[in-house]
């Protein structure tokens, strides 16, 4: 006999986890589907949170494995723009112990979860898994896609995908780098950029996204951090970044949160504050939706409404940016470099800067007299489209 619950939600990532969670506090009956054995493995993030996504999680400071104040922007044509806000900006976590404690703070809520089960197909309002109890049908009210970039809910459903698919690659390196600051280098990835971040002494992730040509130029720019000749590796992952959320968020009982729904900002990959932030939307709109009966897609377009009231406008800004990256030279990114380097300049990047909303910082920037000779290249890779 099939087994029907108010909420089903596929995938038990930080999205996943925190919906179900929320969905259960609230008295809905939940099952959580997450295909593989454990939560947060493979780990395909590169773990660096601000102190608000961080906080939008809800855990504990177990996963933290360092805590940055600032950053370093290296050019390859040598200029720097480093700085040191003097407090707390962000942590770097251990993704598998974080999304472990989300997934069992859903369980202990009431969550029903099922590991080692994988999103087969959809009928009606119902879905099909296999897993280690074998073939499954489950009944749903509204489904939850949560699966990631690759989200074969969406697949199954027809949905349309996100426009900007990345390929990433990192690595855990035995390493020493300090441990304060996260290091940005722009000309890793012509298309994105590379990082290196501390993870305690002695060891850093290093690791970098682009369009085409990852493995080549991963090869390269990881060659930098490596003292010996021999590939000191630790671990090694690749990733998708989904960039540019789908046309529709929702649809015939399901909604699509954090990944899935290509909510990863465009200005850095990071996918765990909007993923959560649209996960919370997604469990109030259910719970109303559950409480009057009414699973329409009327009802459930509140859902999208509501975060893109939250953090659509920075998401669109973001990928004008990104569109504006792709047409910036290296000798472009270094003479952007250069004029953000003025310690005024500097003042409101510690003061302003955010990494999960960076539109205040970049309109306040657009202001600086002092960045007026930039604005021919800024123009003709496109700035003029980022607050249309």
């Amino acid at each position: 006999m099939t087994r029907r619950y108010d909420v089903v939600v596929v995938g038990g990532g930080p999205a996943g986890s925190t919906c179900a969670r929320l969905c259960a506090e609230q008295g809905l009956s939940v099952c959580l589907v997450e295909e593989h054995g454990a939560a947060g493995i493979p780990v395909q993030c590169a773990g660096l949170l601000s102190l608000n996504a961080f906080s939008e999680c809800e855990v504990s400071m177990a996963p933290v494995l360092a805590t940055v104040r600032g950053a370093r922007v290296v050019s390859s044509l040598g200029p720097v723009l480093g700085f040191d806000a003097g407090t707390p900006k962000a942590h770097v976590v251990d993704r598998a112990l974080l999304d472990r404690e989300m997934l069992g703070r859903a369980a202990r809520a009431g969550a029903e979860v099922r590991m080692k089960t994988s999103f087969a197909d959809r009928r009606d309002h119902r879905i099909l898994t296999r897993g280690v109890n074998g073939k499954e049908e489950i009944s749903f009210g509204v489904l939850v896609a949560a699966d990631g970039a690759r989200s074969r809910v969406a697949r199954v459903m027809g949905m349309p995908r996100p426009p900007v698919f990345l390929a990433g690659l990192q690595a855990d390196l035995l390493h020493g780098m300090d441990q304060s600051v996260v290091e940005i280098h722009p000309d890793a990835s012509p298309e994105f950029f590379g990082w290196a971040i501390p993870l305690g002494p002695g060891r850093a992730r290093v690791g970098l996204a682009g369009r085409s040509g990852t493995m080549e130029s991963f090869r390269r720019f990881i060659s930098l951090f490596l003292e010996d000749s021999h590939e000191a590796f630790v671990h090694l992952v690749s990733g998708t970044i989904p960039l540019g959320t789908m046309a529709r968020t929702y649809g015939d009982r399901a909604l699509f949160v954090g990944d899935a729904a290509g909510m990863a900002k465009p200005t850095s990959g990071g996918g765990v504050y909007t993923g959560v932030r649209a996960a919370r939307h997604a469990a109030r709109v259910i719970g109303e939706a559950v409480a009057s009966g009414d699973l329409s897609d009327r009802m459930l377009s509140r859902y999208e409404k509501a975060w893109k009231e939250d953090f659509g406008r920075e998401l669109d800004q973001g990928m004008r940016l990104f569109r504006m990256r792709q047409q910036l030279s290296a000798e472009d990114v270094a003479r952007v470099i250069s004029a953000l380097a003025d310690p005024s300049i500097v003042d409101d990047i510690i003061r302003l800067g955010d990494m999960d909303r960076p539109g205040r910082l970049v309109g306040r920037l657009l202001t600086r007299p002092s960045l007026y000779p930039l604005l021919g290249i800024l123009i003709r890779s496109g700035v003029r489209q980022i607050y249309e």
